[in-house]
């Protein structure tokens, strides 16, 4: 028996600004997007630009009413990066670095709800 990811899941409170976020920050782009009938969620799968089989599924829910509770949130997603500094700058010019840890040589950027995603380079 063999298991393989599929995909990883976030919750989001504003779907238009989180694909924007995640087309902005990572280049990151829908694949398939599922609608409930009566519209009480949507689901939207991110791809890579290296067409990777491991999507992020962003699910939205009509009738949720508060932030999501992230609790201490240790939970993360990482991401590769072919250039370091560009993607750093970037990150840097939009305002969402969160935290660096420059002996590690990584960092975290932060999306719209408030869930981290590390940033590692190549090399790692």
């Amino acid at each position: 028996m063999t298991f393989t990811f599929a995909h990883n899941n976030f919750n989001v409170s504003d779907l238009d600004k989180s694909l924007a976020f995640y087309s902005e920050a990572l280049g990151l782009t829908e694949v398939r997007r599922v609608t409930a009938e009566d519209g009480s969620f949507i689901l939207v799968y991110l791809g890579d630009a290296a067409n990777s089989p491991h999507s992020l599924e962003l699910t939205w829910l009509r009738d949720w009413d508060r932030p999501y509770n992230l609790g201490d949130n240790e939970f993360h997603l990482a991401f590769t990066v072919d250039n370091f500094e560009e993607a750093h700058a970037l990150h840097k010019e939009m305002g969402c670095i969160c935290f660096e840890n420059t002996a590690m040589g990584i960092y975290f950027i932060v999306d719209p709800d408030g869930y981290w995603l590390e940033i590692v380079p190549n090399k790692h």
